[in-house]
């Protein structure tokens, strides 16, 4: 009776190793997914970016750059906010459309917002050199990796952090649109510097938060979804992240 006892719970120490063993695999690779899913929509925003910038300028009589008729009309006439605004709106309409949509336009929404940052962000090639673009998107990649793996890894509870560091996001909002009339450097540095650390606390709250989703009870569909927003809300936070920097440490043209 003994020895059955004895092999019943090793038996049942064997399974919840096993099990948890194919909890630690599902995880893994539902994150890979997710940073997959955000280091392609990096990708394809710098390529979309570079393009539109080598489309949109042309060599001056001066020795300089100017606007292309491309250049003109989508930078220099009201088309300019459609291609600023469109991607805050593909933002709202696919948080909050997501659970409607198959996989398939899911992803294809996402990729199609990753492009329409790019056309957008085309014009960081007019204003800072491409040597501190690069410095800059070196510096960020590397912050972001240690945030995200410090999410990660970190026992501590950091759901804490959330409202506050949303208050913060709030705050900078308001700060940019007051800034747009008041036209203050001070104030743009401020702004600049808060920026960073918000999204610098942003990375690792999003990763902990994007790792407690996960639930290996998911279907394919519900776990190709939470993938594309785990991805989305890391491109949002790496990508404002390398903005502020760029204001911060980015040698103008």
């Amino acid at each position: 009776m003994a020895g059955f006892d004895e092999r019943r719970v090793y038996s049942g120490a064997a399974g919840t190793r096993a099990q948890g063993a194919e909890i630690d695999a599902g995880l893994r690779t539902y994150m890979l997914r997710v940073y997959n899913y955000m280091a392609g929509a990096l990708a394809l925003t710098g390529v979309v970016a570079y393009a539109f910038f080598q489309m949109s300028v042309a060599p001056s009589a001066d020795g300089g750059l100017a606007l292309t008729q491309l250049g003109q009309t989508l930078y220099a006439t009201p088309l300019k906010w459609v291609v600023m605004l469109a991607p805050l709106a593909m933002v709202f309409f696919l948080s909050f459309r997501i659970h409607k949509m198959s996989v398939g336009a899911a992803q294809t929404t996402f990729w199609l917002y990753a492009g329409m940052v790019g056309v957008s962000l085309a014009t960081i090639f007019m204003i800072y050199t491409g040597n501190s673009i690069a410095r800059v998107f070196f510096i960020t990649a590397l912050s972001f990796g240690a945030l995200s793996l410090y999410g990660y890894t970190t026992k501590r509870d950091l759901s804490g952090m959330g409202s506050f560091l949303f208050m913060g996001l709030i705050g900078i909002i308001i700060a940019m649109v007051v800034n747009i009339f008041l036209e203050s450097s001070a104030l743009q540095f401020a702004i600049s510097v808060i920026g960073v650390l918000v999204f610098a606390g942003l990375t690792a709250y999003d990763t902990q938060s994007i790792k407690e989703m996960y639930y290996e009870g998911d279907g394919h569909a519900v776990a190709a979804k939470k993938s594309i927003m785990g991805a989305l809300r890391l491109y949002l936070d790496f990508l404002n992240m390398f903005l502020f920097l760029l204001q911060l440490f980015g040698n103008r043209e």
